[in-house]
């Protein structure tokens, strides 16, 4: 076939535009590539294929990448003799391992189909989170669909943290990671001397196989597993949470100057005569917004200024990469692991008192119905005039004549001003229906030595939610400003119950002779409705407990689907751009409108998929730093007994969460009296079969402490005998 020949095959493929525009020498496309193979009928050699490709000597090494990247995905595959084929040929299924403490795992495929069981003997090929294809087998005792794995497409484990093991002179690390049941062998020379019990960084070498373990060398000792700092120490590498920034980044934030410069000034509103403030908790040191209330008329001006960090942070830079690399800031006990370098997230950006600072501001006329009459956003240039504290606030709320009132003369009637507007903002809340539940949050206390000396409850007062009304108020105009002018952006979205949760939920609340509204598709109001009526009654927390476990998480995404909980039919987030992407991505778009351009950062989907995604992991390791501590915390209270509520019901036990100490642990099913107990998911209940004792969420239990696990941050319970 000759060169023209093959340049007129190019010219036939259905997507050569496409692949013009991004490649200077454009290849033949995936599709072409497929559709070719498919032509093809039989698996063919990499040559044979060029051939038909018409591949020059030039383009073979691009054109091999570009298979590699195929293969990564599942498009294609190799046999054992490195012949070609397409993978939907064979059926296979695409997916990502997860595996269990217990060494069997799942598949969970990409297209959202049902998981596929991997039993033991598969996951000895695979480690947590490896991208793999794998062929249907039939199903198990237990009724699941198995799988066999059939390729490996993508390790996701390079790295792990774990504990090293020393067993007849045989070295391996246990991963820290529970979901990574496999052992990794450490040879001798590869140990870096770590001794027996200490917590190591292990890069992996060699990766499992069927017929071999993973094998590893320790890069990093990061010493005795109970020493201060150590829990987070070990999260952080857990769930690969970035938290060294990248030389590029330091270099960057040297350049920065120590204030605001004249020359960013240039397009700014002055409104460092506003009397703004910060209210924050005592230990904040990243302080994103400042507020400010006036009387308009009958009604009130809001001014809420926040960080300008896109002035900054530029698209694509050094900073700008790491910090969407980090989605979020992310808050552990007595540590944070900030999105941004401290010279911007506590300096720069920061709205410390008596400095100038840069600041979008959303300015809103809010009439006294609590309904936004105009808003207006706008750069300005603002100094904060005080740092406030929650309490503080609260204090001066309660007592306006108090000395903390006394001190701050000239601003207490801005603050009671503030507070007159959160009460009428709360009554719009009130009409609108948002769901108000009630959860306590807790505070540890730590001794010198970093240990828990306390756990608190931690109590919001009426200047949490003040605050809290301001910054919604504040995100409902950013969200209705870009919606306005069909400017693209990440909304904070929150969708409402699944059908299956919403009858479980239906169910439920019916044997308690409650009824939610809605029909089909209830709102927030209807659930709102519901609260009102269970609030008194001494099952409130039960019933709110089953209430809130039907709604779904709230995620990022350009596809503005409305708030559930706040009954917001936009939402988004604007007012936390040092410690929240999505924010800063709000920031930039609301720019790009007032200079009359549109934002393009990229691939919107994937960028509210990737914030959603750092979330959650810093959620879940800000919960095993917790529950460590908690541990520790509960290691020399051993045969202690204590009342507590029943806060989760599974098929193998009860958690229970204990009164005043604020702590979890588990009491197995084989620890409740002897019977055949059965797990009814939709009461959230545990039945015996012969005695019809019942075990359900919420109902009291007074429990014995009998083993506190530090390895695995587990606690055990039996039940309490009446005389303990």
């Amino acid at each position: 076939m000759s060169n023209n020949k093959g340049r007129k095959l190019r010219d036939l493929d259905l997507h050569f535009e496409r692949e013009k525009e991004r490649y200077g020498h454009p290849l033949p496309s995936r599709e072409l590539i497929l559709k070719t193979l498919n032509e093809q009928g039989v698996p063919v050699t990499e040559q044979a294929l060029q051939g038909l490709l018409e591949i020059t000597e030039e383009e073979n090494e691009i054109f091999s990448r570009r298979l590699s990247a195929m293969m990564r995905e599942g498009q294609i595959m190799r046999n054992r003799k490195s012949d070609i084929y397409v993978a939907e040929k064979l059926d296979l299924i695409k997916g990502k391992i997860q595996g269990h403490a217990d060494g069997f795992g799942f598949l969970i495929p990409d297209d959202g189909t049902t998981d596929l069981f991997l039993s033991p003997k598969e996951m000895r090929k695979v480690l947590h989170g490896d991208s793999v294809m794998v062929r249907e087998i039939g199903i198990d005792r237990r009724g699941r669909k198995e799988g066999t794995i059939v390729e490996v497409l993508e390790r996701a484990i390079k790295q792990l943290v774990g504990r090293l093991h020393i067993d007849y002179g045989i070295l391996f690390v246990e991963a820290e990671n529970k979901r990574i049941s496999q052992d990794i062998l450490v040879p001798k020379e590869e140990s870096m001397d770590a001794r027996e019990g200490q917590v190591v960084t292990v890069e992996i070498i060699q990766q499992p196989g069927k017929n071999a373990q993973p094998i590893g060398r320790i890069v990093e000792i990061l010493g005795d597993y109970t020493a201060p700092g150590m829990e987070i120490e070990i999260a952080l590498r857990k769930h690969d949470l970035p938290y060294q920034f990248p030389r590029e980044v330091e270099t960057l934030s040297a350049k920065f100057p120590e204030g605001v410069l004249k020359k960013d000034l240039a397009g700014r509103e002055n409104i460092c005569h506003l009397p703004l403030v910060t209210i924050d908790g005592e230990t904040a040191r990243d302080f994103d917004d400042a507020v400010y209330c006036e009387r308009n008329g009958k009604g009130y001006k809001l001014y809420v200024a926040i960080a300008d960090v896109s002035h900054y942070v530029r698209p694509n830079d050094a900073l700008d990469k790491e910090a969407l690399n980090r989605g979020n800031s992310v808050y552990f006990p007595r540590r944070v692991i900030p999105m941004l370098p401290e010279v911007l997230s506590n300096g720069l950006c920061s709205l410390n008192p008596q400095v100038e600072r840069l600041c979008m501001v959303c300015e809103m006329n809010i009439n006294i119905d609590g309904d936004f009459d105009d808003y207006r956003f706008y750069p300005a240039v603002m100094l904060s005039h005080v740092r406030f504290t929650y309490t503080q606030v609260a204090a001066i709320l309660s007592d306006p004549k108090g000395d903390d009132a006394k001190q701050y003369a000239k601003i207490v009637w801005h603050i009671q001003l503030l507070y007159e507007l959160y009460k009428v903002l709360l009554k719009a809340r009130e009409r609108r229906g948002a769901i108000d539940f009630e959860t306590i949050e807790t505070q540890m206390t730590f001794n010198d030595l970093g240990k828990i000396e306390q756990i608190l409850p931690l109590k919001r007062n009426d200047a949490h939610r003040l605050i809290e009304e301001c910054m919604l108020a504040a995100n409902v105009c950013a969200s209705d400003f870009l919606q306005e002018h069909k400017q693209p952006t990440v909304y904070r979205t929150h969708e409402g119950p699944t059908p299956e949760k919403l009858d479980v939920l239906r169910n439920f609340l019916k044997e308690f002779g409650l009824q939610l509204g809605g029909g089909g598709q209830p709102c927030a109001q209807d659930y709102a409705k519901t609260l009102v009526k269970i609030k008194d009654r001494p099952d409130a927390q039960l019933l709110q407990t089953v209430m809130l476990r039907s709604l779904r998480q709230a995620v990022y995404s350009p596809d503005n689907t409305g708030h559930f909980g706040l009954a917001y039919e936009s939402y988004t987030h604007f007012t936390s751009p040092i410690r929240r992407y999505p924010d800063l991505l709000v920031h930039r778009a609301i720019k790009a409108v007032l200079k009359g351009t549109t934002y393009s950062p990229g691939n919107w989907h994937e960028l509210g998929k990737h914030c959603s995604q750092t979330e959650r992991r810093a959620d879940e390791a800000g919960r095993d730093v917790e529950s460590w501590l908690k541990c520790f915390f509960m290691q020399d209270r051993i045969g202690e007994c204590f009342g507590g509520v029943i806060s989760t019901v599974t098929g193998f036990g009860l958690f229970v969460a204990l009164d005043g100490v604020y702590v979890e642990g588990l009491v197995h099913i084989s620890e409740l009296p002897k019977d055949y107990f059965h797990f009814d998911s939709g009461k959230h209940m545990l039945i015996g079969e012969r005695s019809g004792q019942r075990y359900r969420l919420g109902d009291r239990m007074r429990v014995k402490i009998v083993r506190v696990d530090l390895e695995t941050s587990k606690i055990d319970f039996v039940p309490a005998g009446k005389n303990e």
